[in-house]
This record gives structure tokens, sequence and C-alpha cells, in this order.
């Protein structure tokens, strides 16, 4: 198992407060050499769901509202992009704060700026395409397209607070 499996097939720790047992930076952050560049799209997808994360984000543990077709589109898609987890955090890219804006309109059209955490980004190439086909797979959607931007440049601000309290800045 490589360090960035650990990732994709564990359960995620909860670290409300530094102590001996909490992990280093290095142990929570993948450093640019243990990053493949081009790792296949269902590397990306979410480790086991935990629940502080799903009670955070106003979900019953177990329930997944992006098969629910009853939710409106842009609920779903906004589940379906908190299954995609960032490839050297152990966070989804919506909570981790780098969706910007999601745009859909009425035929089912949709559009996402986005950005990433660092321009220098090892996966600046692929990643957008890997959101471009979760997004598409939605029921309602008839298209998706991902924009890039790097201005406003993100900041952990934009994260939320399950997310932070999942990476122990709190």
């Amino acid at each position: 198992m490589t360090h960035a499996d650990q990732f994709v097939s564990s359960k995620p720790t909860i670290l409300t407060q530094e102590s001996e047992d909490s992990p280093s930076e290095s142990e929570r952050f993948l450093s640019e050499a243990e990053i493949e560049p081009n790792r296949p799209a269902s590397a990306f997808v979410a480790p086991p769901a935990h629940p502080s994360l799903e009670s955070a984000q106003g979900l019953e543990p177990d329930s997944n509202p992006a098969d629910a077709s009853s939710a409106p589109l842009n609920e779903r898609i906004v589940a379906a992009l908190r299954e995609i987890y960032d490839p050297e955090i152990p966070v989804n890219i919506y909570d981790l704060g780098l969706i910007y804006e999601v745009d859909c309109d009425d035929m089912g059209v949709v559009e996402i700026e986005m950005t990433l955490t660092t321009p220098g980004c090892p996966v600046a190439q692929t990643f957008p395409g890997v959101i471009e086909a979760a997004v598409q797979n939605v029921p309602g959607v008839a298209a998706a397209q991902v924009n890039l931007v790097w201005e406003p440049a993100w900041t952990i601000d934009r994260m939320s607070e399950a997310a932070k309290l999942e990476l122990g800045f709190f």
C-alpha cells in the first residue's frame, strides 16, 4: 500500500487537538514526490464515509443524496463533488473549498469554477476531467464543464469547519 492509498482506503481520523498520538504534518499531507500525476480517476473516489463529516454536512449516516433523484439537481451535484477527494489532503474537494461556483441551467448544463491548493499541483492537467466525469454521471446532468481558476487564490479560510476539524486545524 502506498502512502496515497492510505487516504483512499482508510477512514480519516478526527483531530480535536494536537497530542502525542496526532499525526505529524508529514503524515497528514502527501509530498509532491508521493503523488502520481497520472493516477486513474478511481484514485480520487471518497474513502468510507466518516460520521463526523456526514453530520457536519447535515447528512444522515449511510445516506447518499447523490442517489436521491428527488433532490434538486444542484444538491445532487454537490453530493457528487463531496465524493471526490483531493489527491494530497484527505478531505473532499467541496469541503476543502476548491469549488468556487456551480452553475446549472434548466437544460442540465453545469459549469463549475474551481481552483487547486497550489498552481504547481501535479494533477492540475487531469483533475478537472475527473470532476467533469463525476458530475456528468449525476442523473439530470446533460453536460459539465470545469474551469480551473487561480484568482482568488485558495487559502485555508475557504475550508468548511468540518474539513478544518478533520485536519486538526481547531
